[in-house]
């Protein structure tokens, strides 16, 4: 099996639900795509490189495909995801508000460099709002070493400020702990 991690992140919502409510459903949609699924806790953050715009929610999930498993075709799918919640990449800004946004940030120990995907993810070592929920989701032994180079981006980016303003904030809990996604049913 290929382990497969990915960056989540929400700042719009979409057809009645927050963007909390909305990583919880997309949550929901990789389980069924991904084998033993594990998601870490969703942290608000500060929007990078389109400042103007609300703060953004990210998580990160980890699980397994099957080794002969097409990265193009998970891609494919995680985009119909993203698309079922709402993003509409022909009307966005690059970097801008999206209600639904799912990068592969590892896919096996593949390496790719094409127009369409790029794995690993070419700014996930940038990126602190990656970083932090990846880290807390990465703690099995197999992990270690990957663990250890991201350890050192996080401690690079943390010097620089750049993880200023992160905060936890849970699941599908607000900063108050009230959770927003019980009520809630997904597309």
């Amino acid at each position: 099996m290929k382990r497969v991690l990915l960056g989540l992140g929400s700042n719009r919502a979409f057809n009645d639900k927050t963007p909390l409510e909305i990583l919880s459903c997309a949550q929901q949609e990789l389980t069924r795509h991904l084998v033993d699924p594990s998601f870490s806790s969703v942290y608000k953050t500060k929007a990078m490189y389109v400042e103007d715009q609300e703060d953004f929610y990210n998580m990160a999930a980890l699980g397994y495909v099957a080794d002969d498993s097409d990265p193009f075709l998970f891609l494919k799918t995680i985009n119909q995801i993203e698309a079922k919640y709402g993003r509409d990449r022909s009307k966005e800004i690059r970097f801008g508000p999206r209600s639904l946004d799912i990068d592969i940030e590892l896919f096996g120990d593949e390496s790719i460099n094409h127009p369409q995907l790029q794995i690993p993810h070419p700014r996930m070592q940038e990126r602190a709002f990656v970083l932090i929920p990846a880290l807390e989701i990465l703690t099995n032994s197999a992990d270690v070493l990957i663990r250890r180079k991201y350890i050192s981006c996080l401690d690079k980016i943390t010097a620089e400020g750049g993880a200023d303003g992160i905060v936890k904030v849970g699941g599908c809990q607000d900063g108050n702990g009230t959770d927003n996604c019980s009520n809630k049913t997904c597309l």
